[in-house]
Parts: structure tokens; C-alpha cells; sequence
């Protein structure tokens, strides 16, 4: 272990002295940091230049100003103007128009309480639902036509509200309702966290391919051999990596936590520091540590990444796999193809957060028998990546075929 530990050394040193490393380390997440923002920059342009409704009233009673007063305290970008056009041209005038309505005001049209509203193609979905506040100083005119006193007007005037309040929302559903945010967020934080750290530490251990390549391509695999055993060189790999993952997804939180926690208006640290983010990094250090051990070894056997092969190219992918499950378990998080991509190792660890992240009840049969599953398949691909370490470290000149693998690991 003291030899894995000097090996683990080594690798950290060599990459923070790697420029291209360093670069890689910050401009991430100021990558990240900077798709949040474009949003901002080029997204809001249409919403900022709102284009107002034009509103032209054939008003017969005198009341555009009092129309005019009460559009304005309700806050409705519309541009109010009178005109002469009839019921009977108004047609031919909409046509081609946008944000555009034609209103009728008459002694007809308030005997009869039926206001003529005509619209163009292109206006607000909302707007009948927002002209009926134009009700208001037109029910005003017709009490002042009745003569009634100041005490009668104001009893009429008054309005009375309907609340739309359903049985089943009392005070205590609310409450429970309210209560259930804080939970939810207790599981949602510490899931897409622990996500984002296996996501991390996992494409910074994918690194390992090109470190075994490039020592083989560099004929120096001999030289490190001649003082440690491949196992113990193999385990400083993963360890190293896996420092180096840590060290990537620390500078990531530092830069991105407080912009998100800012965009978001969520009191993230609240949420994130609670029990469950043992369970969830665990997780997450587990998936890191099965797909490292397949890397390290299939890593071996490459005579140089350049002339990686697809079943290469295939071992790569491995991490992607839990992909295929996020449909089935987000509709049903307890369902049968979630249990499948739980007791599955390469999916396993993305699936196990994904389903943790969702459900309010945990089973934890299920987690455990998942956990176990994933702890003894990293046991297994441990010894079998130390198989094909041992072997295909000392490999030049070509790939090996997967047939040449599965002999080293028969043997």
C-alpha cells in the first residue's frame, strides 16, 4: 500500500504541474458558469421588449378617459385610442393587424351587458380575461345613470369575491404541503450533488487509459515495474485519479455553488449538509471505483489511444449506460426497470441516485442488495483488472484482442 500510495503521489504531481490539467481544472466550470448566463444575456432581448395592445375604443358614451384611469391602475401595456371605424369595416381593418382589438361602447351594448370585442390573429391569449376589468367603470356609469346616493353606490359598487378553495386543501393539508418542500429539497440537493461528484471523479478517471498508453508508448511501464508489483502500481493509478476527480469537483463547487445558489434563491447548504449525502457519495465513490478498476485494465492493453479500437471505444461508454433507465424510473421510480438498473454494476450507481433523489420512502432491501452487488463486482473487476494490468502493462507494439484478455484473465 506505501508503494500504491507513492505511485498515487506521482500522478497528482505530474497532472497539477500539466497545463493543460490546470486550464481544464478552472475553465470548466466558468464554462458552466458562463451557459447560465447566456440564458440572460440572449434569452430575455424578446421578453424585455414587450409590444403593447392597441386598443381602439368606438366609444359613444364618453368614457374613454375613465377606461384610460383604469387600465393604468391595473398595469396593462395598452396604448387606448378612439375611433370611428363601424362594426361593419371593422373586419377588412383587422386584417394583417397583430396586438390588436376593436371595442364597441354604446347604449346597446350596456342595455344588453354585451360589450363587441374584435381581436386580430395575433394578440395575448389572455387578453379577454384582461378586458374584463374594463367592466368596471362601465357598471359605474350605469349606476350614476340611476340616481341613486352615495351610500346606495357604494353598497352596489362594492365587490363581492369568490375564492376557489377545494375540500380536500384545508389549513393541516397546506401545512403538511408546505412541510413536504423542505424534504423533497433534502433529497433532490445531495442527489444532484452526489451526481455531479461521480460524474467528475469518473471523466477525470477515464484519464487513466491514456496515462497506462502513454507509459507504454513511452517504454518507462518497465522501469516503474522494477520497483513495485503491477497490482500496487495499478491501485496508485486509481487512487491518484480519484484525488484528482476530488480536486476537480472541489474547484467546480467552489465556482459554481454560489452563482447557483444566487440564480436559484435556495438556501442550498441548508439542504445539502443532511444524513442522506453519506449514503448519496458513497454511492457515488463506489461507481467511481468499478468503472476506474475496468478503465485502468482495458487502459493496459492499448499500445496507444490513438489506435483505440471499438471495444475501446465500447468500455468508455460504460458510464453512460445508466442513460437508457432515466426514462422508466423517472415515470415509475418503484417500478420493475428501475429494480433492473439497480442490481445492474454499470448502472447501478447512477440509477441508485437517480431513484434515491425521487422516491420519499427509501426501500432499503433494495438499496442493500444493490449496494452489495456493486461492492462485490468492484471486488471482482479489481482482481480481473489486475489480471490484464499485469499482463497488457508490458504489452507493445499492438492492441490486444478481447480474446488475448480473456486468456490473461483464465490464467
Amino acid at each position: 500500500m506505501r508503494n500504491s500510495m507513492k505511485v498515487a503521489k506521482w500522478e497528482i504531481k505530474r497532472n497539477m504541474k500539466n497545463k493543460t490539467f490546470l486550464i481544464g481544472l478552472f475553465l470548466t466550470p466558468i464554462i458552466i458558469v458562463a451557459f447560465m448566463f447566456l440564458g440572460t444575456i440572449f434569452g430575455d432581448d424578446s421578453e424585455n421588449e414587450v409590444i403593447p395592445t392597441d386598443i381602439y375604443v368606438n366609444d359613444q358614451l364618453n368614457l374613454l378617459s375613465d377606461l384610460q384611469n383604469t387600465v393604468n391602475q391595473a398595469g396593462y401595456n395598452w396604448n387606448i385610442q378612439p375611433t370611428d371605424i363601424s362594426e361593419a369595416e371593422v373586419e377588412d381593418v383587422l386584417d394583417g393587424t397583430e396586438n390588436t382589438a376593436y371595442l364597441y361602447i354604446n347604449e346597446q351594448s350596456l342595455q344588453s351587458g354585451n360589450v363587441p370585442v374584435f381581436l386580430s390573429e395575433e394578440i395575448d391569449s389572455f387578453f379577454m380575461n384582461q378586458v374584463q376589468i374594463l367592466a368596471t367603470p362601465l357598471k359605474s356609469f350605469q349606476m350614476q345613470q340611476l340616481d341613486l346616493s352615495n351610500e346606495e353606490l357604494a353598497i352596489i359598487s362594492s365587490q363581492i369575491t369568490f375564492e376557489d378553495t377545494k375540500v380536500e386543501e384545508s389549513a393541516d393539508d397546506l401545512e403538511e404541503q408546505g412541510s413536504d418542500l423542505p424534504a423533497t429539497l433534502s433529497r433532490l440537493i445531495p442527489g444532484i450533488f452526489a451526481g455531479f461528484i461521480m460524474l467528475s471523479i469518473v471523466f477525470t478517471g477515464m484519464a487513466i487509459f491514456q496515462s497506462a498508453s502513454q507509459e507504454k508508448k513511452d517504454k518507462i511501464a518497465e522501469i516503474i515495474l522494477s520497483s513495485l508489483t503491477p497490482g500496487e502500481l495499478m491501485q496508485g493509478k486509481i487512487i491518484g485519479y480519484f484525488a484528482l476527480g476530488i480536486i476537480q469537483t472541489v474547484v467546480s463547487i467552489i465556482i459554481l455553488l454560489p452563482v447557483i445558489a444566487w440564480r436559484m434563491d435556495i438556501p442550498i447548504m441548508e439542504y445539502l449538509f443532511v444524513p442522506e449525502l453519506a449514503l448519496f457519495i458513497f454511492i457515488a465513490v463506489l461507481g467511481y471505483l468499478l468503472f476506474a478498476s475496468i478503465f485502468v485494465g482495458i487502459g493496459a492493453t492499448m499500445a496507444d489511444v490513438s489506435t483505440a479500437g471499438n471495444f475501446q471505444g465500447f468500455v468508455m461508454m460504460l458510464p453512460f449506460a445508466t442513460f437508457i433507465f432515466i426514462g422508466p424510473v423517472l415515470s415509475d421510480p418503484s417500478g420493475l426497470w428501475a429494480q433492473i438498473g439497480s442490481y445492474i454494476p454499470f448502472t447501478s450507481p447512477g440509477v441508485l441516485i437517480l431513484r434515491l433523489t425521487v422516491l420519499e420512502q427509501w426501500p432499503w432491501i433494495e438499496i442493500i442488495i444493490s449496494l452489495a452487488i456493486l461492492i462485490v463486482s468492484i471486488l471482482l473487476f479489481m482482481k480481473l483488472a489486475g489480471k490484464i494490468f499485469k499482463v497488457g502493462i508490458l504489452l507493445y507494439g499492438k492492441n490486444a484482442t478481447p480474446g488475448e484478455i480473456w486468456k490473461w484473465i483464465k490464467a
